[in-house]
């Protein structure tokens, strides 16, 4: 078997080096991508620093994959060689626990992430078992489609679980890379949406994205008029905010729901909690029938990601430019 060929992190915050490993024997159940196009997603900036603590080195990030199929398994039947398919931050799970038997793969406690303690999509070829390896619609852009395979149903897939409908008054938290996104869905699934961002200069982007209302969230009275305004608040921010000033803004039966991971403890008062039935929560990223549901409502309804691309070889450089906030709003490399 042809050696895949790709960059690698040799050691944590180490910059990428041409690096190549032998895949070995395609097993029976997985699928071998040619990859085209991988997005640059913060959790690759992570794990190159080995912020978690569950990196090992050498590794090739990578987990917003779109290619073509070029080897099956013996026991796929299900896709084909040449074929354009997906690969997001899941890899493989177990099959057989009650998440996994429950079609909620993605709360499978033996998760396999596609680029940890193996090696992503950095490269001209990465594999995965064939479950977690999506089909992309014809209509759908290569480039503007890798970021929906993790940022996009990080998003969708709690605004999905939560219901929102075109009832629903949905706050989005944060525009950037999973906001842009999340703002698009929220109005595909016709909810009123209100942004709030800490750059007042985002409202027009905000609105043309469909949000109806913008709030500059470092308005503290501005956070407050809204109080009891909003059923549903997505925090797509890594950043600490006026947590208790979004836990006000939800009326009653209220969700503050976070994909985003706050550098700093989440402290809130229970009171409003009690009061209005209201809930905090979080989400994972979502299922491969999640995922596959998520690509036809894009291809549907005209959701894509704003990307900047970059060539295979300048990873180094767009890694650079995502850590210092300079992308709008997410980096994509392309072979």
């Amino acid at each position: 078997m042809e050696r895949i060929q790709g960059v690698a992190a040799h050691a944590a915050g180490a910059e990428l080096l041409p690096f190549h490993y032998d895949p070995g024997e395609l097993k029976p159940l997985e699928v071998e991508i040619g990859v085209t196009h991988c997005g640059v997603c913060h959790s690759d900036l992570h794990l190159i620093a080995n912020d978690w603590g569950i990196s090992q080195f050498p590794f090739i990030p990578g987990h917003e994959v779109v290619g073509t199929i070029t080897a099956l398994g013996a026991d796929v039947h299900t896709l084909e060689i040449g074929q354009r398919v997906g690969l997001g931050w899941q890899s493989n799970s177990c099959g057989t626990c009650e998440w996994c038997m429950q079609g909620m793969e993605n709360l499978c406690a033996a998760l396999e992430g596609t680029c940890v303690h193996r090696h992503g999509g950095y490269a001209d070829r990465v594999r995965a078992n064939f479950r977690f390896v999506i089909p992309i619609p014809e209509t759908m852009d290569s480039a503007q489609t890798a970021p929906l395979l993790c940022g996009g149903i990080t998003v969708y897939n709690p605004l999905r679980t939560h219901c929102i409908n075109p009832s629903s008054r949905v706050g989005i938290v944060g525009i950037g890379g999973l906001g842009h996104m999340a703002i698009q869905f929220a109005r595909v699934f016709g909810a009123e949406v209100t942004a709030f961002s800490t750059s007042a200069a985002k409202e027009e982007e905000a609105r043309a994205l469909g949000a109806q209302y913008f709030v500059n969230s470092r308005d503290s009275k501005a956070i407050k008029e809204m109080a009891g305004t909003q059923d549903f608040i997505l925090n797509t921010v890594n950043a600490d905010q006026d947590w208790s000033g979004y836990l006000q803004a939800l009326r009653p039966l209220g969700t503050l729901c976070f994909v985003g991971v706050p550098p700093s403890p989440v402290s809130m008062q229970i009171s409003p909690i009690i009061a209005g039935a209201r809930s905090v929560t979080g989400s994972p990223i979502g299922s491969p029938s999640r995922l596959r549901e998520m690509m036809d409502v894009a291809a549907r309804h005209g959701v894509k990601a704003q990307i900047e691309s970059f060539s295979m070889d300048k990873a180094n450089a767009a890694i650079d430019k995502v850590k210092k906030n300079k992308v709008r709003y997410r980096a994509v490399l392309s072979n």
